[in-house]
């Protein structure tokens, strides 16, 4: 009689661990930083239609690495919760404890009782009224949850990047001097810049995707940071068509760009309730931010045919 194979129970937990982080090491990281008037994220990710930052609801956030089908399953299910608690309660019922809670259920209950684990790892950020209030929540495969202060960074060289930031991230910095200490601390690790042979100090802005929580904004605080904002926040060589605008100048004022046709528009106007944020021909129009009834979102990377 063949006898049936059999394995402790901490050697299928021990494989099981092993084969997710294998599979969100490959992918290229993502940094979540807080900052004085809201919460950064930034992801390496040449891709323009397919996101790794999202938003799940008026104030609350979503990053995330890994496999794109698994967190993009994650993301809708996590904006369907938002919705159906915000309208069977209040809308001030969802915070991003109840949507991390939800998620960390899930990925508990899937490493648990499946044979594959899910290959990813999440963040979910809420900004509140002060600095003080910002919640950064990390989340794992496995299900663990963990309440992050200043800043979070998943998949990649996570340690490296985490590294860089406790040395040069200082709480209560500007949008632009964080978005600088970010964007370093992905390209000290990442392959395009070993790749490129040094012809590139840092990420370009056509290879990270960039997105806020803005405090200061009464309703909808997520807004995307796109073309000619994204290049005046990180200093880049003004175009001819675009004048010049310093790093101090584009972090207050939060100017909108002006996007080629079929980009997104810009950071837009942080005193408006719920625009586009680009000229006003393109806040006519009906908005294409991502969200609860949003487009899509996800990300690609060239490492693999579906690893983030």
């Amino acid at each position: 009689m063949t006898m049936p194979y059999y394995a402790s129970a901490e050697q299928v937990m021990r494989d099981r661990s092993e084969y997710a982080r294998k599979g969100i090491s490959r992918g290229r990281s993502v940094a979540v930083l807080t900052y004085d008037d809201g919460v950064l994220f930034i992801a390496e990710n040449p891709s323009s239609t397919l996101h790794k930052v999202s938003e799940l609801y008026d104030r609350v956030g979503f990053a995330a690495v890994g496999r794109y089908s698994e967190f993009e399953s994650l993301r809708v299910a996590g904006i369907r919760l938002a919705d159906i608690r915000g309208y069977s309660y209040n809308r001030r019922d969802v915070t991003g404890r109840v949507i991390a809670n939800a998620y960390a259920q899930t990925l508990g209950e899937v490493f648990t009782q499946q044979m594959k684990p899910f290959e990813v790892e999440l963040c979910v950020a809420e900004v509140g009224d002060t600095p003080e209030s910002d919640q950064l929540y990390r989340l794992t495969f496995d299900g663990s949850i963990v309440d992050e202060p200043d800043f979070v960074v998943m998949g990649g060289q996570a340690d490296a990047v985490t590294s860089h930031l406790r040395q040069h991230f200082t709480a209560g910095m500007g949008l632009a001097e964080a978005l600088r200490v970010g964007v370093q601390a992905l390209s000290a690790v990442s392959p395009v810049i070993a790749a490129n042979g040094g012809g590139h100090a840092r990420l370009p802005a056509e290879q990270i995707e960039v997105a806020v929580l803005d405090r200061r904004r009464p309703k909808r605080a997520f807004r995307r940071i796109v073309g000619a904002a994204l290049r005046s926040l990180l200093a880049d060589e003004p175009t001819p068509e675009e004048p010049a605008v310093s790093p101090a100048e584009a972090a207050s004022t939060h100017a909108p760009s002006a996007p080629a046709p079929g980009t997104p528009p810009g950071l837009g106007d942080p005193t408006a309730v719920d625009t586009a944020g680009g000229t006003e021909e393109a806040s006519a129009q009906p908005s294409t931010q991502d969200g609860a009834g949003g487009t899509e979102g996800g990300s690609t990377d060239d490492t693999t045919d579906d690893e983030q």
